[in-house]
């Protein structure tokens, strides 16, 4: 899997991306020349939109081709990974399961909210199954293979996607001047003692 020309990460110039992302879209039809893509195209969109260098889609066939899709992905040292397809309950829906598979551990609260951000247009939204979670360093996130899906689930990542990145980097949440927690390392610094005239 090759990286792209711009580089990216803390040496990277000031223009240019921050992270990396890859856009896999798990259709057997997609993958057979059967119909296009539309899912994968939204994504990277999106995606570069929020400021990612974007790689993909890459289209894959349902089941443990996308689990090999994302093993690669996480090698490669990709910052996210963002999927469409595979997601709902039919007996070729299993990129829950190969997702679960390469993760270290899940976040259930972006799933639920893309859940909820379909629910509030489509009651169907809520037979969609994707997770989201994390597998070394690299983010990944299942989205529906529906079009509105996607833009559903893009709707919520926008509001969050690059923050989680930075978590994942070690990034901490920044603190408004004036707040408590500004205020402790200096507090902090003054050493153990307590209060003026209390015991510590």
């Amino acid at each position: 899997m090759t990286a792209p020309a711009t580089p990216t990460g803390p040496d990277a110039p000031d223009d240019a991306p921050r992270y990396r992302a890859l856009v896999v879209t798990a259709s057997n039809r997609a993958a057979a020349g059967v119909y296009p893509d539309k899912g994968g195209p939204l994504i990277a969109e999106g995606l570069t939109a929020l400021g990612f260098a974007v790689d993909g889609p890459r289209v894959v066939r349902d089941g443990d081709p996308v689990e090999a899709a994302l093993r690669d992905a996480v090698a490669a040292s990709y910052d996210v990974v963002v999927s469409t397809g595979g997601t709902g309950l039919t007996p070729m829906d299993r990129t829950p399961e190969v997702t679960r598979r390469v993760l270290d551990y899940e976040i259930p609260g972006i799933a639920e909210a893309i859940r909820a951000e379909g629910l509030a247009k489509v009651p169907t939204a809520a037979l969609s199954r994707g997770l989201a979670g994390v597998a070394g360093t690299t983010l990944i996130v299942n989205l529906p293979g529906s079009t509105g899906g996607v833009r559903d689930g893009l709707a919520v990542l926008g509001r969050l996607l690059t923050h989680a990145v930075d978590q994942i980097h070690g990034g901490d949440h920044p603190r408004p001047a004036g707040t408590a927690d500004a205020a402790r390392p200096a507090a902090d610094a003054a050493g153990p003692a307590g209060p003026a005239g209390s015991a510590s």
